[in-house]
């Protein structure tokens, strides 16, 4: 399973999700997966929705990785697996906060992890794409960040707010100087991403001790490549923002169960709000399709789908 999983290059975190999921299938029913078919498929869907009370995403990741499992490890192609009902995608508005509660959850962050908070609500990225930000993909000259290999393996733009510019200096500063040191140490090497090690593997010994393909936000300390097996300063634990951002919103008095991916669905609404284009908006995204920009718009506005209750227009 890992080997098919790494042959296609799928993501570590893929990779994780997957052998979860078929161990769970496997346990579940003692039996080998040769040995069964739709209906244990489907009563493992059904135990994970009734008694595990999981989301229709999970349940859905769940059905990807047997998928995965028969047709791409086991070489099975059965008819069944195309008849397989997947679960109904929720239908939920996203959770935003007004800029003023933006504010006040911005000001009880601070350091790293509150440069982190402003970058995502200035910036519009997802978690995953500011903690994975190289050194090389800040452009000051041009107030941009590029982000490399977003969802759906697809690189875009986006700007670099003039506000966070002498913070974000003063922190590749501090960073350089930890650099420096595992430099010194024969520690310098980082993570390459598949594709330039599949292109140019002669430039991996240089390229990966580079100061451009260094991290921005780097572990404080080292760990051990669970694919590789060498040790190596990774990029910050996304956890560790997540965690700060609850403490802020408990500590601004915040009801919203807001995540640090609110800040993006908040940099959404608010840019339309200032009456930027939705296109605009899709394109810093990175949405595929503009309808999924679109509920932002609903989001916008007030009430029942923006009409006045009776009850306000009696005198």
């Amino acid at each position: 399973m890992r080997d098919q999983i790494r042959l296609r290059h799928y993501s570590i975190r893929t990779e994780a999700q997957y052998i979860h999921w078929v161990k769970r299938f496997i346990l579940f029913h003692k039996r080998h997966p040769r040995e069964m078919g739709a209906t244990e498929v489907e009563a493992f869907l059904t135990h994970l929705a009734v008694d595990g009370q999981v989301a229709s995403a999970t349940q859905n990741q769940a059905l990807s990785a047997l998928l995965f499992l028969y047709r791409r490890v086991l070489g099975v192609e059965l008819p069944w697996l195309d008849d397989v009902v997947r679960a109904r995608p929720s239908q939920r508005l996203p959770v935003v906060l007004t800029r003023l509660e933006v504010q006040r959850v911005l000001e009880r962050m601070d350091g790293v992890h509150g440069l982190l908070a402003r970058l995502l609500y200035g910036t519009g990225m997802r978690l995953m794409e500011v903690i994975r930000l190289r050194v090389k993909d800040l452009d000051f000259e041009q107030g941009e960040i590029l982000i490399r290999e977003g969802k759906g393996a697809k690189d875009r733009v986006t700007m670099l707010p003039d506000s966070l510019v002498a913070d974000l200096r003063a922190h590749l500063r501090r960073r350089r100087q930890v650099f420096d040191d595992d430099l010194r140490m024969g520690k310098a090497a980082v993570y390459l991403p598949d594709a330039l090690e599949r292109k140019d593997p002669s430039a991996n010994t240089s390229a990966n001790t580079s100061w451009g393909w260094q991290y921005v936000f780097a572990s404080g300390s080292y760990s051990v490549d669970p694919r590789s097996g060498v040790e190596r300063r990774h990029h910050l634990d996304e956890k560790l923002l997540q965690r700060a951002m609850k403490k802020a919103v408990t500590a601004a008095g915040i009801a919203k169960p807001a995540t640090p991916h609110t800040l993006r669905h908040s940099f959404a609404t608010h840019l339309l709000e200032s009456g930027y284009d939705i296109r605009t908006v899709q394109e810093l995204l990175g949405h595929a399709d503009v309808a999924t920009t679109m509920i932002y718009t609903h989001v916008l506005k007030r009430g029942g789908r923006g009409v006045r209750s009776p009850l306000d227009a009696l005198g």
